[in-house]
C-alpha cells in the first residue's frame, strides 16, 4: 500500500535569474520567484508516516536556498561557451556575452534551466538526501516548479530500493 505527503509553497521559495536556449535562439535574461512542490510516495514507516514533514522541509528548503538571488547556469547547454576564471565567469551566446561574479552564479549538471529539468534537479537531489539518512520506504518523488502562478513543470523520479 502506497501513501503520499505533499509540500507546497510557504518557504519552499526562491528567486533567480536564468535564461533558456530554444530552436537555436536565447531568450532574454530574466528572473521569477520560483515556487516548489513536493510529493513523496511511499510506504508508512513503523510511526505510521511516510517521512517527517520537517525533515522534508528542511532538505527541500536547503536546497531552494542554494539557488536563491543566484543565476542558474546551466553546464550541459552546448549552445553556451562557459569559461570561469577567478571570480568571474563568462557566458556567451552567439554575439551574447554575459560576465558575472562566480559568487552569483549557481553551476547546475542540467542542459537547460527549464522548470522541467529545474524539477528533476530537486527531485534528484530530494532523493540523494533521503537515501543519506535512511528512507527506505520512499517508492517516488514528484516536483513541480512553478516560475508563475498556474505554471510549473514537473518531474517524478521512481526510486529502486533494495
Amino acid at each position: 500500500m502506497t501513501h503520499k505527503i505533499t509540500l507546497e509553497r510557504n518557504k519552499l521559495r526562491f528567486s533567480a535569474a536564468h535564461f533558456t536556449t530554444f530552436g537555436g535562439d536565447c531568450e532574454p535574461l530574466h528572473g521569477h520567484n520560483y515556487d516548489v512542490l513536493v510529493e513523496i510516495e511511499g510506504s508508512l514507516t513503523a510511526d505510521s508516516w511516510v517521512l517527517d514533514f520537517g525533515d522534508v522541509k528542511q532538505i527541500v528548503g536547503a536546497l531552494c536556498d542554494e539557488l536563491d538571488h543566484k543565476f542558474l547556469l546551466p553546464l550541459q547547454n552546448s549552445a553556451l561557451d562557459v569559461t570561469s576564471s577567478g571570480n568571474e565567469c563568462e557566458i556567451r551566446f552567439a554575439e551574447r556575452r554575459y560576465v558575472m561574479p562566480r559568487a552569483d552564479v549557481v553551476e547546475l549538471d542540467i542542459d537547460n534551466s527549464t522548470a522541467e529539468r529545474l524539477a528533476e534537479w530537486f527531485a534528484q537531489r530530494i532523493c540523494e538526501a533521503l537515501g543519506n539518512r535512511g528512507a527506505e520506504n520512499v517508492a517516488s518523488v514528484t516536483v513541480g516548479v512553478e516560475e508563475a502562478p498556474g505554471q510549473a513543470g514537473w518531474f517524478t523520479l521512481h526510486v529502486q530500493n533494495g
